[in-house]
């Protein structure tokens, strides 16, 4: 592809430092360390240029250890980083800090590994919100459940100011029987508020195993007609990506499929997105 492709959601660790304690119950295969130079050759083959790293802990570390990479990394475009959003109090002092960095362009939390699945609706979980809304930084939210959606009209209509980016299209239910209808339902409603954008990334059936590409278009032009390529990005969701075939075979598989349905749209969904909504 010719066009500037911009990989939104890149991953990096370093299980020996002692955090990342959800990777005790990952395959071995993701349970080392991850360096930004491990994916250069993969993302030069496809012609990607630019990339922003995305929490991978609810920990300062990961992310000061993602800061410090993308200032010495002119590919890395941004950092979507952590402050604890259940503790207001401290992450008013550290968006404060973090205001210096001009690499931090966005803020996660790990939602999906909360055992509540009402977490991000708790008061003291939305006065945090209510900081990131103030600070004018995106939300990506990450999902692993149907639940997880139904509270993006809700926060839609508490943080009006608030860009809601939806993390591999909301996990849609690929490979399964059951739970479709939902999803696209869900993604409707999400759509509707044109304060949410969604991620093309992480998107795998079961276990993270390989989607084939005629199933993977059916979701992809899902997401095209519901978002549109205004509100749609890119991401390889690297190395989670490596359980489904690895960089390259993953994100490759999208950027066809991007430039087959959106055709001369593709650059928005490629770049120009991803710019607008983390100010890149």
């Amino acid at each position: 592809m010719s066009e500037p492709i911009i990989d939104t959601h890149l991953h990096l660790w370093h299980p020996e430092a002692g955090h990342y304690q959800w990777l005790a119950g990952a395959p071995d295969m993701l349970n080392r360390p991850y360096e930004l130079d491990d994916s250069a050759e993969d993302r030069a083959g496809l012609g990607i240029t630019g990339a922003v790293l995305v929490q991978a802990d609810d920990d300062d570390a990961d992310t000061e250890a993602m800061l410090a990479v993308a200032e010495a990394s002119p590919e890395v475009m941004g950092v979507v980083g952590y402050v604890p959003l259940h503790e207001p109090d401290v992450a008013v002092a550290r968006l404060a800090e973090l205001h210096s960095r001009p690499a931090l362009v966005g803020i996660r939390n790990l939602i999906h590994d909360r055992p509540d699945p009402d977490w991000v609706l708790r008061p003291d979980v939305t006065e945090g919100l209510a900081l990131v809304e103030r600070a004018g930084l995106p939300f990506d939210l990450v999902t692993n459940r149907a639940r997880h959606l139904d509270h993006i009209p809700t926060l839609g209509e508490r943080f009006g100011d608030l860009t809601l980016v939806i993390d591999h299209l909301g996990k849609p239910p690929i490979g399964e029987s059951v739970g479709q209808e939902r999803w696209r339902e869900q993604m409707r409603i999400a759509a509707s508020n044109p304060k949410v954008v969604a991620k093309l990334s992480g998107l795998y059936g079961p276990d993270s195993t390989p989607v084939g590409t005629d199933e993977l278009r059916g979701w992809i032009a899902t997401a095209l007609e519901l978002f549109g390529p205004d509100r749609l990005m890119v991401g390889s969701d690297w190395p989670v990506s490596e359980l489904a075939g690895g960089y390259r075979t993953v994100t490759a598989q999208v950027l066809d499929l991007v430039a087959e349905l959106a055709g001369s749209q593709a650059p928005a969904i490629l770049s120009g997105t991803a710019r607008r909504t983390y100010g890149l």
